[in-house]
Order: structure tokens, then C-alpha cells, then sequence
């Protein structure tokens, strides 16, 4: 059986405030294109379907849009809620939707009762775990105590259970959302640490053929049997290293697996650059970011005048601007009190001066009007002290 396994879709995110809703609509033909092309069974949809709970009207109608074009493209659909899903939200009408093929398994009571697809090998049972909080499942799935592993734990050993009841030479597959020890995270998935523990031991899958997991958004392989896809597009600069891909994944018919990534188109690069704005703008070496989204970190000593509009001269897409100056061999650990040791009211001004300025001291004017202001509020204590 050959399985295409996706995940963090994230409906209605934008990267840095830049739409992305025609890329996914464009991930979309991809995908419908891979499963007439490579002639997959079924496709697997490991959480994170909208990018929040209540997503706007136009990430609504676009899954609404690929829903259809799943079902009529006759292609059964495996799809699980993750955290930054709305169970409730994305399960209504499951019932209905299933008798179309697309299965979504929203409700953590339904762990156990997988979706039966059927090839010249027998049956392969896809168990639907969506994203599992702690606190709120732990008395439905009757796990041991709160925590990540705790519950992932029960789910997965009433899943062993109900495999245990089917024919033999079943074989089983399990979409969970989740953060699986050795997974390796980036800046754009939301944090779901429970009592300072994140990651799950990736044990707590064991017994399964398969384990398509969500939740991290570069694709990784953690096992043979246990991978991550990745989301489809780059959500943040710290994915500027990810191959944005799905996994096309054979089942043999004992299990066995192999594997293989299918890219995913990009919209439009991301880059990462870093260096004086003078040299960010003359290096050759650069012309390949010029089309790009890029973050620009900037290491001038002092600020440059209108920075963001002259790097979008040479690079349009310019999203982020950082400011990270070579302030030399200071050392910013001395204490305020000690730096002060010693200096005249008018090199603590100059200092001052200095530092809200990046280490560019003040010229001579401008230790003119520093001196003159310092003498004035002398002359005025000295007024005030008379007075006294």
C-alpha cells in the first residue's frame, strides 16, 4: 500500500505578515498532482490542519476546496487534529465526511477504532491519535499520571490492544502530533511543554508498522518505521536550512517499509544574511537572495540612516531587520559602577552618549552642548545652594 504522509499545514498563517494562502492553494495542486502520479492509496494529514483555532473564512473555504478535490479524486484521507487545531471545530460533520473517504479522527475516545483500507495483502489499520493535551485526556484515556508520555502511552496501548483482536498479518499505521525525542525543533512550532518535559520517548510506538507523525515542521526520520514530513512551506527564518517535502511511503506486505521525499514547490526563497549594510549591499555573493524573503542582521557599529529602504533597493523582499553591532572588545560584563570609577561628569555624558548610539561618541560640537549643559545645571545647583 503506498501512503503519502503530510502534515502542519497551517491554513491561514502568514510568514511575516506576508500572505500564503495562493502557495498552499498551489501545495494543494501539488499534492493532488503527486497522488495521480505516483498512484498513492491513501494520503495521511498528521495535525495542524489550520494555523489557530478559529482561522479566517478564506483558510476555511481553501480545506473545503481540498476536501472536495480529495474525495473526487477517490483517494482515502486520514487526518488528525493537531495543537493548534480546534478538535471540536475540525471534527464536526466527521461522520458525514467519512463516507467520502476523508476520515478525520479529531476525538481522543476514538484513538482505538482505526480506518480499514485493504490491498492485495490484506488489511492495513490507520489509527487516527490526535494531538493529546495532558490535562484534559487523562481521565477519558485513563492514563497513569499528566504528561505527554503518560497519555501518548495509554492511547497507543489501546491501539496494541484492538490490533491484538484483528486478523493476523494486519498491518498498522498511527498519525500522532507530538514532539518524539531526536526530533529537532525550529522557531515556528508552538511550544507544548507540560511540567518541563516536551519530548516523548519514540518507544512509546513501538508494535506499529508505521508512525506518521506532526507537530515539528522539518522533515525528519527518527526510525525507519517513525518520521516526521514537515510542513509543506517555510513558516519562519529558522526553517531557512529545512527541504520542504511529503513522504511517499510503501507498505509492504509484511510491514516492511521504504520510503522516499517528494518536494514541495516553494513559493519564493528564504534567506538569512548577515554583515554591515555596506557590504550586505555590495557583495556579488548575494545576488542569489535578491529574489528572496530575507532576514537582514546588520553589524554596524552605529545604525545606519534608513537602513530597511536601502537594503530593499537591492533586495524587495527584505521581511526582518536585526540589529547586532561589533562594539568591540568592551566587555559588558564590567558593572556600571566600576566603568564609572574615576570619570568626569562630562565622559559620563560622552559615554552615555555612546552607548544609546552604538560606540559612536559625540563630535566636537556636540561635546560643546554636553559641556555648556553640564556648566548650566552646576551654575543652577550653585543658585539653589545660596538660596539654602
Amino acid at each position: 500500500m503506498r501512503l503519502l504522509h503530510t502534515s502542519d499545514w497551517h491554513l491561514g498563517r502568514s510568514f511575516h505578515r506576508v500572505g500564503l494562502l495562493d502557495a498552499q492553494a498551489a501545495y494543494f495542486d501539488h499534492l493532488l498532482a503527486t497522488v495521480r502520479e505516483h498512484g498513492v492509496d491513501a494520503v495521511l494529514v498528521a495535525g495542524d490542519v489550520y494555523d489557530r483555532a478559529v482561522p479566517p473564512l478564506a483558510a476555511v473555504e481553501l480545506f473545503d476546496r481540498a476536501l472536495h478535490r480529495l474525495a473526487e479524486a477517490g483517494v482515502p484521507t486520514v487526518m488528525i487534529s493537531g495543537n493548534h487545531d480546534s478538535a471540536r471545530r475540525l471534527g464536526v460533520g466527521a461522520g458525514l465526511i467519512g463516507r467520502a473517504g476523508i476520515h478525520l479522527r479529531t476525538d481522543p475516545a476514538g484513538c482505538a477504532t482505526p480506518v480499514i483500507l485493504s490491498d492485495a495483502h490484506g488489511d492495513v489499520a490507520l489509527y487516527g491519535l490526535p494531538y493529546l493535551e495532558p490535562a484534559l485526556v487523562r481521565d477519558e484515556l485513563k492514563a497513569a499520571k499528566t504528561g505527554h508520555e503518560a497519555v501518548l502511552a495509554a492511547a497507543m496501548g489501546r491501539v496494541r490492544a484492538d490490533l491484538a483482536q484483528r486478523a493476523s498479518g494486519t498491518r498498522s499505521v498511527v498519525l500522532a502530533h507530538a514532539f518524539v525525542a531526536g526530533g529537532e525543533p525550529s522557531d515556528s512550532e508552538r511550544d507544548i511543554t507540560v511540567g518541563g518535559v516536551a519530548a516523548v520517548p519514540a518507544g512509546v510506538f513501538d508494535g506499529v508498522d508505521y508512525v506518521a507523525l506532526g507537530h515539528l515542521h522539518g522533515s525528519q526520520t527518527l526510525s525507519e518505521r517513525i518520521r516526521y514530513s514537515g510542513s509543506p512551506l517555510a513558516y519562519s527564518f529558522s526553517e531557512v536550512a529545512h527541504r520542504k517535502t511529503m513522504w511517499l511511503v510503501d507498505l509492504g506486505p509484511a510491514g516492511e517499509i521504504t520510503a522516499e521525499r517528494i518536494d514541495c514547490p516553494v513559493p519564493r526563497g528564504i534567506a538569512r544574511i548577515r554583515g554591515t549594510l555596506a557590504d550586505l549591499l555590495a557583495d556579488p555573493a548575494l545576488e542569489r537572495h535578491e529574489d528572496s524573503w530575507v532576514e537582514a542582521t546588520l553589524t554596524d557599529p552605529v545604525r545606519p540612516d534608513e537602513p530597511m529602504t536601502r537594503l530593499a533597493g537591492r533586495f524587495p523582499h527584505t521581511l526582518s531587520l536585526l540589529f547586532d553591532p561589533d562594539r568591540g572588545v568592551e566587555d559588558p560584563l564590567v558593572s556600571y559602577a566600576r566603568r564609572l570609577e574615576g570619570r568626569t561628569d562630562q565622559q559620563i555624558a560622552e559615554d552615555f552618549v555612546a552607548h544609546v548610539r552604538g560606540g559612536a561618541g559625540p563630535d566636537e560640537a556636540e561635546r560643546g552642548v554636553l559641556s555648556g549643559a553640564i556648566d548650566d545645571v552646576r551654575v543652577d545647583d550653585g543658585v539653589s545652594e545660596v538660596a539654602r
